[in-house]
């Protein structure tokens, strides 16, 4: 219900690390880091390899792997995330299509929930 909300319009950024943006977690309870079970990044149709993405919130930057352990850390609903992809030379400018996917592990669902959200996001020149 809330996946067209989970990629933030207008937060593409770029460098030569790299490129980010800013997501929402697509649960309304929101959900210790550790529950995060995946996050996947394409762009432009190029599925960014899961140890190139980095989570930061409030200060504090974790790989996929280190929220797995993260048990005093929360992703509030409505809290802004900023997502980030390790890739050399960062994002040209122009238009590029980011796919931002979240896999959640919530307690009493008997499936593991995956949201995605697709937009078209614009680095300037």
């Amino acid at each position: 219900m809330m996946d067209n909300k989970m990629i933030v319009e207008g937060s593409l950024e770029s460098s030569d690390k790299g490129f980010a943006f800013y997501g929402r977690l697509p649960y309304y309870r929101g959900l210790g880091l550790s529950m995060i079970e995946d996050i996947q990044i394409t762009v432009d149709g190029e599925l960014v390899p899961r140890a190139d993405v980095r989570f930061h919130v409030r200060g504090k930057t974790y790989t996929l792997d280190q929220m797995e352990t993260v048990y005093d850390d929360r992703w509030n609903f409505g809290e802004k995330a900023k997502i980030i992809a390790m890739k050399p030379g960062g994002l040209p400018a122009g238009e590029h299509r980011i796919e931002f996917a979240v896999r959640m592990r919530v307690s009493y669902l008997p499936f593991v929930p995956t949201t995605k959200d697709t937009k078209v996001l614009a680095l300037a020149a």
